[in-house]
């Protein structure tokens, strides 16, 4: 039961392996997750150590797996994931596992290159049919005068064309007149978004000596490199002259347009044509082919890759532990030092002896406590209900060791705190039901494993949210306040003793509680909803929260000063529990406790219903006007037919308070000072007098024998808290300890009062989003007011979650961590200490499987 309120106690071990079973006792170890392994080489290169080899190994498999991971995704084939957690391969598996990975990468990269090889050569074909088609066009508009290939005196006297063909031909071959003249022509493919670039640099380069047509190719062409679509255009220069051809053909290399041959002749280029389309038939049927056994070797691969990954990872896992550990002499043993907890030693026993079974090992491991005076890790034993909030509390600081774990407590004040500031019971239903919502689905959504760093957030904290919106309906039925409303449970037991024309002329009217014709007794529970109605409702409820939060943040204040007893009794620190620990209780309670307990004495001792006007409502004192006058040493101001004080001998009972609580921080500040300095003088003559002994001893040679039998103890390494430090260091951490709770007790008390101002600010919200969204739809009536109510409603619920759940829940979240990291856990928390990382298959391969992919 200790250890749900402390952390684990841990000791550090030493652990002899033999080489040929420490595989396996690793592997053990790592399916137990119970064991922190130190590095016994810290000054040896990561490449210089024992087992780099296998770690390289290990990465190249993992790369080989990242290739095919990236394949069976980029098809788009579901990975079986059924869940198995196999146990880590032996180490003469690994060349089996590295044979079968390397057979599948090899296979899956020549079926990728052929693959590409003939996506190639069936883009070239098909580009060069579109060519083929597109030439043909652009040949049979030449046989009807659309632009000139071979020119005859009658197509050289169109004047409409006239200009094209000075452009082309010259001035000479216009006046040529009779003599037919003979163009040459290259035809290609070129990216549609280079035509116009391409385009101004033929007509720049050839000085407008070139006859340029071009055709969009309609569907998209497949890049066989990216695997992306892409638009091209068929184009078709023509020229006069090889130098213009060798021009022509270094601007389209320039633009990387494919040029492709195309016969000038009618029957060439339909023979061609036809050759290109058996070509294509064969070659969709290779593809084919080639495709299907692709994806066989995949379907194959994607059942057994998870498995694969976890194998390859916990080989890793296994060989980088091993890199931590120390050979001996003989080089056929390894040693190791390790923290594990106290309480699993013997289950660590068992694990190490399973291992050596597997191994075939006839040497047992051996396993050794060792004495240490290095600050042991943290470990805190959670389960998924505890985990959420034992990670809030680590978010402020990892426990020093063995020290007070406030996650146990803050599971019931946490929720509560964020209660009294949330209390809503319809928005606490929503806030439960969707945190049930996540409990009752926990597994099936836990094996999705979203990447959402927010969804994350809400499932990890999935039983803090439940019990938030579970204390907020208990809070919310306290404040009878349910949307902004009020449940009318048992009645109001106020009563409207005014006739019909009293109310309906007057406004604003009394009722008066002394008398049982308006008030007859408390309500059962919670508020009465009368005061739901009541003009004066947020004066009522501003003191009514104001006390409580001063109530319940004086409490938390003293429960945690009460935890530092703990702390001190734990770690024997006598001096601490008389020198910090009695006088914060004193100062705390006797200035602070006191003003609690006025306030329940005001609400006892003055009420309406009583016959001396010296314990009614008129006379009752303000509880800040008298703890101000206590400090100050003031006399209480009263009206003259009021006692001036709550009960007899008031004030010099409250002087005594305050000149005690006064007296308690020279205490705080100097006696513990004192006290540790002058142990400090007494353990140096302690240790010089043994030191003088053990001189006398040695001479007679009898020390050696008074040592060994414990007649002299031997002398300790002080512990880190009781380190000698200089009287000043002494004097100046005790001072701003000292200051920091004298006035953190006051700013801490008033820092509660954000409990109250929270909790008015969601309540004024709620009745504000009520009273202007959605009352506007209920004022309609008929089928309008149906239309009406649905779009108000609409907005009304939207509004409602966005704003007073969402955004009002996360501002009491954070107001709720803030109260427990300053307020209450600065009063017993130092959170100094560093978390116990064991080694973990099961921590590993999460951590791997949360890892942005590469």
């Amino acid at each position: 039961m200790g250890n749900l309120f402390r952390s684990e106690e841990m000791t550090l071990c030493q652990l002899f392996l033999q080489s040929e079973a420490a595989y396996a006792c690793v592997s053990e170890l790592g399916e137990l997750g119970l064991v922190q392994f130190r590095d016994l080489n810290p000054d040896v290169n990561a490449f210089q150590r024992k087992f780099v080899n296998e770690v390289r190994r290990c990465d190249e498999m993992e790369r080989k797996l990242r290739y095919l991971e990236k394949e069976i995704k980029k098809d788009g084939i579901p990975m079986l994931d059924t869940g198995e957690n196999p146990e880590a391969p032996q180490p003469r598996e690994m060349i089996d596992l590295e044979a079968t990975f390397e057979k599948l990468e090899n296979e899956l990269r020549e079926v990728n290159q052929n693959a590409e090889a003939l996506k190639r050569n069936f883009l070239e074909l098909t580009e060069l049919k579109h060519i083929l088609r597109k030439t043909q066009v652009f040949f049979d508009e030449a046989e009807y005068g659309c632009y000139p290939t071979y020119y005859s005196s009658s197509q050289m006297a169109d004047p409409s064309r006239e200009e094209e063909q000075v452009t082309l031909l010259g001035e000479e071959g216009l006046r040529a007149g009779g003599q037919a003249l003979k163009l040459g022509f290259v035809a290609g493919v070129i990216l549609r978004e280079r035509i116009p670039a391409f385009e101004r640099m033929l007509w720049r380069a050839c000085r407008g000596n070139v006859f340029l047509r071009q055709a969009e190719i309609e569907t998209p062409l497949e890049d066989p490199s990216s695997g992306d679509n892409v638009f091209k255009s068929v184009f078709i220069i023509f020229f006069q002259g090889d130098q213009l051809k060798t021009r022509v053909k270094k601007i389209c290399e320039g633009f990387r347009a494919t040029l492709y041959p195309c016969p000038e002749a009618p029957a060439d280029r339909r023979e061609m044509a036809m050759g290109v389309m058996t070509r294509l038939e064969d070659l969709n049927t290779v593809l084919g082919q080639t495709q299907d056994h692709r994806h066989r070797v995949l379907v194959a691969a994607a059942k057994n890759i998870k498995n694969w990954f976890v194998k390859v990872r916990k080989i890793k896992a296994i060989y980088h532990t091993l890199n931590l550990f120390n050979l001996d002499v003989t080089q056929k043993c390894l040693i190791a030092e390790c923290w594990v907890p106290v309480l699993d030693l013997e289950t660590i026993q068992l694990a190490l002896r399973r291992g050596t079974e597997r191994s075939g090992s006839s040497v047992p491991p051996i396993l050794n406590r060792m004495e240490s005076f290095e600050d042991p890790p943290t470990y805190n034993r959670t389960n998924k209900f505890t985990y959420g909030f034992q990670v809030l509390i680590d978010a402020y600081g990892v426990a020093t060791y063995r020290e007070v774990n406030p996650a146990p407590y803050t599971i019931i004040t946490f929720p509560f705190l964020f209660a009294i500031m949330f209390g809503d019971l319809g928005h606490g239903l929503l806030m439960a039901l969707f945190a049930g919502w996540m409990v009752l689905r926990e597994k099936p959504l836990a094996a999705k494993k979203s990447d959402s760093e927010i969804w994350n957030i809400f499932f990890g904290g999935r039983y803090v949210i439940l019990l938030m919106g579970l204390f907020s309906m208990y809070t919310g039925f306290v404040y009878n306040d349910i949307f902004s409303k009020s449940l009318n449970i048992f009645g109001s037991y106020w009563t409207v003793n005014y006739n019909k024309s009293t109310v309906v002329t007057n406004k604003d009217l009394q009722l008066n509680p002394s008398t049982d014709d308006y008030y007859q007794h408390p309500y059962p529970i919670g508020l009465d909803p009368v005061w739901q109605v009541a003009e004066n409702k947020i004066i009522f409820m501003n003191a009514y929260k104001m006390k409580i939060s001063i109530i319940v943040g004086v409490f938390h204040m003293l429960f945690g000063v009460c935890l530092s007893l703990w702390n001190y009794m734990y770690f024997r620190k006598r001096i601490s529990i008389f020198c910090e620990f009695i006088p914060q209780m004193i100062f705390l309670c006797f200035l602070f406790l006191y003003m609690v307990i006025l306030m329940f004495i005001k609400w006892t001792c003055y009420g309406p219903k009583t016959d001396d006007v010296k314990t009614s409502p008129y006379c009752a004192p303000s509880i800040l006007i008298t703890f101000i006058n206590m400090v100050l040493f003031n006399e209480n101001s009263a009206p003259e037919v009021c006692d001036q004080y709550m009960y007899s001998g008031q004030r010099p009972f409250q002087m005594l308070l305050v000149v005690i609580a006064l007296l308690c921080i020279p205490w705080m500040l100097f006696a513990k000072p004192m006290l540790t300095i002058r142990n400090q003088r007494r353990m140096h003559v302690l240790l010089n007098s043994n030191h003088q002994n053990h001189a006398v001893g040695s001479e007679n040679g009898d020390a050696e024998a008074a040592l060994a039998q414990g007649q002299i103890p031997p002398p300790l390494p002080p512990h880190k808290e009781e380190e000698e430090l200089p009287i000043g260091e002494i004097l100046i951490h005790q001072g701003i300890h000292t200051i920091e709770y004298v006035l953190g007790s006051v700013s801490h008390t008033a820092s509660y009062l954000r409990l109250w101002a929270l909790s008015l600010a969601h309540a004024q919200l709620s009745e504000v989003l009520w009273n202007m969204v959605l009352r506007n739809g209920l004022m309609f009536e008929g089928w309008v007011g149906g239309i009406a109510l649905w779009i108000t409603f609409a907005i009304w619920s939207t509004l409602t979650v966005a704003i007073l759940v969402l955004m009002e829940g996360l501002s009491a979240f954070l107001h709720t961590l803030r109260l427990h990291w300053v307020e209450f856990q600065s009063k017993f928390y130092q959170g100094m200490g560093y978390d116990f990382q064991p080694f973990s298959f099961e921590a590993i391969l999460d951590s791997a499987a949360q890892a942005p992919e590469e």
